[in-house]
């Protein structure tokens, strides 16, 4: 049931990727003790740094993913936020329905990841007529980086693990050259 959020995040890294030739240090993530981090980045792309990180139950099941990218920006590129935000959802949405699930995202809000202003929506994705999974899309740039954030759960997961979510996005230092 995650497996759309791999697919969800490379879109978002495709979208968000008008890359520039200075470096970006990558955003300051502080997890808390208990959750699995994997460094996605790739040697070969140091204009972009990616995240993604488990909270796992007592079986081994993913009760939330986290996922965060940063991508350079050319000089003088501008992100449409709203457009790539938009692209996430529509995403999301996409491959949940050709997994056989129904999802209704809430209208776009302004919001901020760490310092900068972004945009989010949050999907709940339902499989007949059952709530099994919430998902919460972000998207926010300034004038150096962009960054993509990604936060999904089962239906129980998401409301057990959101509080420690959104400490864990409310620590977050988003860097940029």
């Amino acid at each position: 049931m995650i497996d759309p959020l791999c697919r969800n995040s490379f879109i978002a890294s495709c979208l968000m990727l008008a890359l520039g030739c200075s470096q970006a240090q990558a955003a300051v993530i502080v997890w808390p003790s208990g959750w699995q981090v994997e460094d996605l980045s790739g040697a070969k792309d140091a204009a972009q740094s990616r995240q993604r990180a488990a909270k796992l139950d007592e079986a081994g099941n993913p009760l939330m993913v986290m996922e965060l990218t940063q991508s350079t920006l050319a000089p003088g590129h501008e992100v449409n936020v709203e457009g790539v935000l938009l692209e996430m959802r529509k995403s999301v949405q996409v491959n949940f329905a050709h997994s056989g699930f129904q999802s209704v995202c809430t209208r776009v809000r302004e919001t901020k990841l760490s310092t900068v202003p972004a945009l989010e929506t949050t999907c709940t994705i339902t499989q007949n007529g059952v709530h099994v999974m919430t998902q919460t899309l972000v998207a926010a740039a300034n004038k150096e980086a962009a960054w993509s954030l990604s936060y999904a759960g089962s239906a129980e997961g998401y409301t057990a693990i959101k509080a420690e979510a959104l400490q864990i996005r409310d620590g977050l230092i988003l860097s940029a050259p």
